[in-house]
């Protein structure tokens, strides 16, 4: 790396870092307000301190069985050191809900396309689900202009034939980030669309395809038929693909999210989530709670509008934004 391109990758990971450190603030305060009632007027974590905490995590939208985790990890921790001051709730906390995402944590699937070589033979597919209105398609948008940013040669399928909006808007991405989009229109076979997005990302040596899918939830076994189909026909093209199924979630939505997600997993394989949105709302919490629970690694959050706002999920620089005052 040369030193040009040093200090232009410092410049974009401090922008990176104060677009994050600005996407939490409405979490952040909100978090720090509940913190501080907590352990106002107390000297030591007993628990007393540890039934508002509790009270706190709840609220913050990290989810009940998350929140009984950290809650525990605590106890032990109290227990083991002897003496708490509650001065060190917050670096113990965020330890505990780093510990925490350690288990989820992965470097593999589409974040670790920017370390592949070009055309490494085939491309690597992502099939991305959500219900509407998450910003499932922007999402997709983001990915595409982060890859292609790189260097990488993207192709978008647009598999969400059962709106119109859907299609268009993703051909308007693709224009955006200069992209070629695969469309057939409303009303159209999903998966001939996603067979053919797969067959070009082939024929012109892509990195990665990405297919965009409808959003109903309303019928879970309908959903359940499309999605395998979609996979079994992007199967005739490129063995094992689906390399990855990202679920897109609205971070707004809180726990609602969190219930998207049990519905899609039961759906469908879901291997890796984007959560959005996160830089309008006090719910930041959830992102920790819905990987905590699903088990599943998160791969990006939206923390704003801008096209490079999609950022990858790191589980450490998130807490530490989280806890920075």
């Amino acid at each position: 790396m040369g030193l040009f391109d040093f200090f232009k990758k410092d410049k974009e990971n401090k922008e990176q870092q104060q677009a994050l450190d600005e996407g939490l603030q409405k979490t952040k305060t909100s978090f720090f307000d509940q913190l501080s009632k907590a352990v106002a007027g107390r000297n030591t974590v007993d628990e007393a301190v540890l039934d508002d905490l509790e009270t706190m995590l709840v609220h913050a939208d990290v989810g009940i069985d998350t929140t009984v985790k950290v809650i525990e990890r605590i106890e032990k921790r109290v227990a083991r050191d002897k003496y708490v001051s509650t001065a060190d709730l917050d670096v113990i906390l965020r330890e505990e809900i780093v510990a925490l995402l350690d288990a989820n944590s992965s470097a593999t699937g589409s974040r670790a396309i920017l370390d592949r070589p070009d055309s490494p033979g085939s491309p690597f597919v992502i099939m991305v689900v959500g219900v509407n209105g998450v910003g499932k398609t922007t999402t997709i948008g983001k990915l595409a202009h982060r890859f292609h940013s790189a260097g990488k040669k993207v192709v978008l399928g647009a598999a969400d034939t059962f709106r119109a909006a859907a299609v268009d808007q993703l051909i308007i991405w693709g224009e955006r980030v200069g992209v070629p989009v695969i469309s057939h229109g409303m009303n159209t076979d999903p998966a001939a669309v996603a067979f053919d997005a797969v067959q070009k990302g082939v024929e012109m040596g892509a990195d990665v395809v990405i297919i965009d899918t409808a959003g109903r939830l309303h019928n879970k076994v309908n959903l359940m038929n499309e999605l395998s189909k979609i996979k079994r026909v992007m199967q005739k093209v490129i063995p094992g693909a689906p390399h990855e199924v990202l679920l897109v979630l609205d971070g707004s939505t809180g726990q609602n999210a969190y219930l998207q997600a049990q519905e899609f997993t039961k759906a469908t394989d879901v291997s890796a989530l984007a959560i959005t949105k996160l830089d309008g709302t006090a719910k930041g919490g959830v992102v920790i709670g819905i990987s905590a629970q699903l088990q599943v690694p998160v791969r990006y959050i939206g923390v704003g509008e801008k096209m490079t706002d999609l950022q990858l999920f790191d589980r450490t620089t998130f807490v530490n934004s989280l806890f920075k005052k």
